[in-house]
């Protein structure tokens, strides 16, 4: 700080420079506004930053702040923030000297009230729905009788026994239960990786699918069931191919993955009871089946037995049904005895013929000509078999010449193969080193447009590249003002400057000739 009574001075008041008034003022605002809570609507956002923090504004009908949320403190946020969105900040009022304006540092971020919470799930809502997510056409039927169910929900509390015990009362089967958090930060994102979870199981796995699920919780305010209204939990719901049953908070108790599921249940209990069935009503009903059925079998029976009686009295009597047969079978057996006797007669005319030329001569004859046909085919035989054993022999000796000259063969073959090889190998390098010739030629033609192009050879002409205090080129002589650090390059490298004018005042006041006011007299800061 410079001296107070300088004697150059016209005046006893205290000089600063630029930094210690800024650091002044930042000081003072920061030790003035550490912990503040503030109520706006959001402006401004378009999500977080590539380096994750998140810049925008708060706003009401007469004032804006500008505010930021650093990385770590928007991955602990329980609210996302959404334009538009009315919301309590709580952090601490900061300047930033650079460009002499101030901040809120937030800290802490929520809804500011349930009609912003209403609000904010009546948008979503739309949202989702306008995707498809909450269409009845896309609803599954739950199955009649599952073996394994699924319950996500908390280990520890009261809703987990009441479902346990409804199911062990009702219809015993096995349940699977993955523990999750049902509210507070993070709770979304498990209830949401226990769905997908579950349906990553494979059937007949060493873990059971389960053949329906339950999302369970018990009442509480919205604020307690709002990790059921964000979208990861309602996506994750309409996503998932195993039946899913919602059974979040009491009967009146609204959250959106009731719509994205299959089934919504008034409470934990009620969807423990859509569920699995009653065991003992499905004993009655199927005894009562069973005795029904029982009772059409004897009555049909009875039906059948009285349709017999009645086809049997339209039959004729077993006498008029044989009496043709009968009378059909005693001709056949008077006409047998002649019958016999003509046969006996013309089986002995036929065995005289035959026996007539049965003479020594005529069998020695043929057997004769018998004797002869055979030696004949035995001479035949005989000439083929010879044939093929001389055939057989040449086949041989070929297939032992062949043999003989086949290592000859082989070891020309495989030097011609040697050879060629050799011819393609030859080739083959000759074709790389034109590749490479050409790709290098590519290369140094495509550095010599770069070159050529780089802003750095205009540089080495004389010329320079003014950047402001971001690093940005700036181009017009508008963008900056006085008393703005900004930084030369040059073709050997940078230094640092401060303007000392800002940018030429427009054309019209210039012709206007209008003067520049009169700066004003400085008071006090304390």
């Amino acid at each position: 700080m410079s001296n107070l009574f300088d004697s150059d001075s016209p005046t006893n008041l205290a000089e600063y420079s630029v930094s210690e008034l800024s650091g002044s003022i930042k000081r003072t605002v920061e030790t003035a506004f550490d912990q503040v809570r503030v109520r706006g609507e959001i402006s401004g956002y378009r999500g977080p930053h590539s380096s994750g923090h998140a810049y925008f504004a708060l706003k009401d009908d007469r004032a804006r702040i500008d505010a930021v949320i650093w990385k770590g403190t928007f991955s602990r946020l329980k609210f996302r923030p959404e334009e538009g969105m009315e919301v309590i900040a709580t952090g601490k009022v900061t300047t930033f000297p650079g460009s002499s304006k101030y901040q809120i540092v937030i800290e802490t971020l929520e809804p500011a009230g349930a009609g912003a919470l209403m609000a904010l799930i009546e948008e979503r809502k739309r949202k989702l729905g306008a995707e498809g997510l909450f269409d009845a056409a896309r609803k599954k039927r739950l199955p009649f009788m599952p073996e394994v169910i699924g319950v996500v929900t908390s280990p520890t509390g009261a809703v987990i026994r009441d479902i346990l015990h409804r199911i062990s009362d009702r219809f015993p089967v096995h349940v699977l239960v993955w523990p999750v958090k049902v509210q507070g930060e993070g709770a979304g994102d498990e209830v949401a990786n226990a769905i997908r979870g579950f349906n990553a199981l494979e059937p007949g796995g060493a873990i059971a699918r389960p053949d329906v699920l339950i999302v369970a919780r018990g009442g509480g305010s919205l604020e307690d069931l709002w990790s059921f209204n964000d979208e990861i939990v309602v996506r994750a719901a309409a996503e998932s191919r195993i039946p899913l049953i919602s059974a979040v908070g009491h009967e009146t108790d609204w959250t959106l993955i009731d719509y994205a599921a299959d089934v919504r249940a008034p409470t934990p209990t009620g969807a423990a009871e859509m569920a699995v069935p009653v065991k003992a009503e499905l004993e009655a009903q199927a005894a009562a089946l069973a005795a029904r059925l029982q009772g059409c079998m004897n009555r049909q029976m009875d039906q059948r037995r009285q349709s017999v009686r009645a086809l049997m009295r339209a039959l004729p009597s077993l006498d008029q049904l044989l009496a043709l047969p009968r009378r059909r079978f005693d001709e056949a057996a008077a006409g047998l005895g002649r019958g016999l006797a003509l046969n006996t007669i013309n089986k002995r005319r036929g065995f005289e013929r035959v026996a007539s030329h049965l003479r020594p001569d005529v069998l020695s004859n043929r057997i004769a000509e018998r004797r002869q046909l055979l030696n004949e085919r035995m001479a035949r035989a005989e000439r083929t078999v010879e044939r093929l054993l001389d055939r057989s022999k040449s086949r041989i000796d070929r297939a032992e010449a062949i043999l003989a000259s086949l290592p000859t063969r082989l070891k020309t073959q495989t030097d011609r193969g040697r050879e060629r090889l050799g011819n393609l190998t030859r080739h083959a390098d000759t074709a790389i080193r034109h590749q490479l010739t050409r790709a290098r030629a590519e290369l140094s033609a495509q550095d010599r447009v770069l070159q050529s192009l780089s802003y750095k050879n205009v540089l080495k002409r004389g010329y320079a590249v003014i950047r402001d205090e971001d690093n940005r080129p700036v181009s017009q002589a508008a963008a900056l003002s006085a008393g703005m650090g900004i930084a030369i390059e040059f073709a050997d490298g940078r230094v640092g400057a401060m303007t000392t004018e800002g940018g030429s005042a427009p054309a019209s006041a210039k012709k206007r000739g209008a003067k520049p006011a009169e700066p004003t007299k400085q008071g006090s800061l304390f």
